[in-house]
């Protein structure tokens, strides 16, 4: 899938702004950005609920409003709304879910792996919600798609059930599909995805796997033990000018600075020619999340 130059306006407020992303086929793509980013709107171009109002849009090689026809049977889409009538019984709904598609996945196997064998005479609108949330899922998944998009796929359910969307989820990646995830659980993008965009003020911010997105801020945290009252300020002036080393009480000490393997290196070369044993050493990483923060701010709009 490839966005280029897409661009996407509600009256005088620009949703969209020049945003361009790939998608790599076989991959887990999670698009982040906080509400009102321009993600929602960008994914539903993508399926083709909304128009480009400017640049372009490729799905599986296709335009994803003129080829829509073609392109319906290759692609699944998981609705915040859920997309299910309110009275229709949620076995009812899968199983004429699979009767659209030529070469279905079996709808019952489908509804007892994503536990909704016990509701499946249950009305749609007597679900809960992570029931509904479940039922979206499997209707999206159950025609064997190409390209999957999921829009919060795990908002609302138990640990249990966002386990075992997980591993579907590793599934249909192991067995060549293509999924394009939103969602505001960074833990669940940083397991998943192969790939990240992050999206803010209509337009993409950076991009890359997990890995390299936390690697890109850089900085971390070394907490150590040792002795009280090791001369920090003597340490600092052997370490990069940005790095701060602050004993926190008395023997435990943390170092924030731009974490890599020189750095311990020289943490503990100066503990060794200064008689200081260092009892543990614990390097921690930024997050996906705090990447995410600094990347996007840290307060509420």
């Amino acid at each position: 899938m490839q966005v280029r130059d897409l661009v996407m306006r509600y009256g005088s407020t620009t949703a969209v702004d020049g945003l361009s992303l790939d998608v790599p086929e076989g991959s887990i793509t999670a698009v982040l950005g906080p509400n009102g980013a321009g993600k929602t709107t960008t994914v539903e171009t993508c399926e083709g609920f909304r128009a480009p109002q400017s640049g372009s849009v490729r799905v599986l090689g296709l335009d994803p409003r003129l080829d829509a026809v073609r392109l319906r049977p290759r692609v699944g889409v998981m609705l915040q709304s859920g997309g299910a009538w309110t009275g229709s019984r949620a076995t009812e709904m899968l199983r004429h879910m699979a009767s659209l598609h030529a070469h279905p996945l079996d709808p019952d196997a489908l509804a007892d792996r994503l536990g909704l064998a016990s509701c499946g005479r249950t009305p749609y609108r007597r679900l809960s919600g992570g029931q509904q949330q479940r039922l979206s899922l499997a209707m999206a998944v159950v025609g064997r798609p190409e390209l999957l998009f999921l829009d919060e796929p795990t908002a609302g359910l138990d640990p249990q059930a966002r386990r075992a969307t997980w591993e579907l989820l590793a599934e249909l990646r192991g067995a060549g599909v293509t999924v394009v995830l939103t969602t505001h659980f960074m833990d669940e993008a940083e397991q998943l995805s192969d790939l990240v965009h992050v999206v803010d003020a209509g337009t993409v911010i950076a991009s890359g796997s997990p890995a390299e997105l936390t690697a890109a801020g850089a900085r971390g945290t070394i907490r150590f033990a040792a002795r009280p009252g090791v001369d920090v300020v003597a340490l600092m002036e052997a370490l990069p000018h940005d790095t701060k080393v602050e004993e926190v009480e008395g023997g435990r000490y943390v170092l924030t600075g731009e974490i890599d393997p020189r750095l311990l290196a020289d943490l503990t070369r100066w503990c060794a020619d200064h008689d200081v044993l260092t009892e543990s050493v614990l390097v921690e990483r930024q997050s996906l999340e705090d990447r995410f923060l600094d990347l996007t701010g840290r307060t509420l709009r």
